[in-house]
């Protein structure tokens, strides 16, 4: 199979490149690096059957171009990370709606299957623990930018889903929860590079909020793992999945873990929100996932703990050579 994978050379895109070409599949991968980077795929680049294409999506030739070469498009290109969604409001809508749409539009011309890149957010304030795909959903204010992300990419889910049932495009919505492994960076605010880079350091670990709100973080290998699959499952084309882990932790006991794993006599510093983002900022106090319609779709369950998940960012942390966070 042909894989067109936008965002190929984030984060999750690099690391689902490589599960796809370990599989025997061709994967080209679009990116245009603006919180990518090349070296992510850069030992990929002399494999014969993957490329890199250094260009937005938003350019609608060179799109047109790959996704007429592509089976599947697994559109992964968005605006990330809470603080970029903070001070770039206008970009977060416009690179997730607008470059949804473009996706949606090359892949409905040429009968691609398109997997779509979605995320726990668009559950807002939602209280009904765990969340399941059908659950109704509570967002924040208009007033307050924090939600423009989880709007946008709610957008895509509803902009996808009815390509899907208007024009027959077969489309798989994927939602992810917080992933986490080597190579994420903490430029953008998220939470484990940035308290693995600063534990190595010494430095204080900063927990936004009063550190009891918590998360699942799930092993971008299993995840990774379950959009490979997914993609090769007829039965999942115009559904929505969950896509994460189910160990729940708080943000304090995170850091401690952290601290734990690494050695380290960095303290832990407690920083209001207000001052971590903006005046009024509003969180998720919990984020835990049901996954039970993935596993029973196609056997989907974390291998990684969260334990060696850390172990595994630890590591490269102390190898990589990265841009400061």
């Amino acid at each position: 199979m042909r894989y067109l994978i936008t965002g190929g050379a984030g984060f999750i895109g690099s690391h689902l490149c490589e599960v796809l070409l370990a599989r025997g599949h061709r994967v080209v991968a679009i990116d245009d690096l603006s919180t990518g980077r090349v070296e992510n795929v850069q030992h990929l680049l002399p494999l014969p059957h993957f490329q890199f294409v250094r260009e937005t999506i938003r350019n609608s030739q060179v799109l047109d171009r790959l996704t007429s070469e592509a089976d599947v498009v697994v559109h992964l290109a968005a605006a990330v990370g809470v603080q970029l969604i903070v001070d770039d409001p206008v970009r977060t809508i416009r690179t997730n709606v607008m470059g949804t749409e473009a996706v949606l539009e090359a892949a409905n011309r040429y009968s691609c299957k398109v997997l779509l890149a979605s995320t726990s957010e668009v559950y807002g304030k939602g209280v009904r623990v765990p969340f399941r795909e059908d659950d109704d959903r509570l967002m924040g204010a208009t007033t307050r930018s924090r939600w423009s992300y989880a709007e946008s990419k709610a957008i895509d889910e509803f902009l996808g889903l009815a390509y899907h049932r208007q024009f027959g495009l077969p489309l798989i919505v994927m939602r992810f929860f917080n992933t986490v492994g080597p190579r994420q960076t903490g430029r953008y605010g998220m939470v484990v590079p940035r308290f693995v880079r600063h534990a190595l350091a010494g430095e204080p670990l900063d927990v936004y909020g009063d550190g009891t709100q918590s998360r699942c973080f799930a092993d971008v290998d299993d995840v990774t793992r379950a959009v490979a699959s997914l993609a090769e499952h007829g039965q999942a084309v115009g559904q929505v999945f969950n896509v994460g882990a189910t160990e729940e932790i708080t943000i304090h006991d995170l850091a401690k873990r952290v601290i734990r794993l690494t050695g380290s006599t960095s303290e832990i510093r407690l920083v209001p929100y207000d001052e971590a983002y903006a005046p009024g900022f509003e969180d998720m106090m919990r984020r835990v996932p049901s996954i039970d319609k993935l596993a029973k779709l196609i056997g989907y369950r974390p291998v990684h703990s969260l334990d060696d998940t850390l172990r595994r960012v630890i590591e490269w942390e102390r190898t990589a050579e990265l841009p400061n966070c």
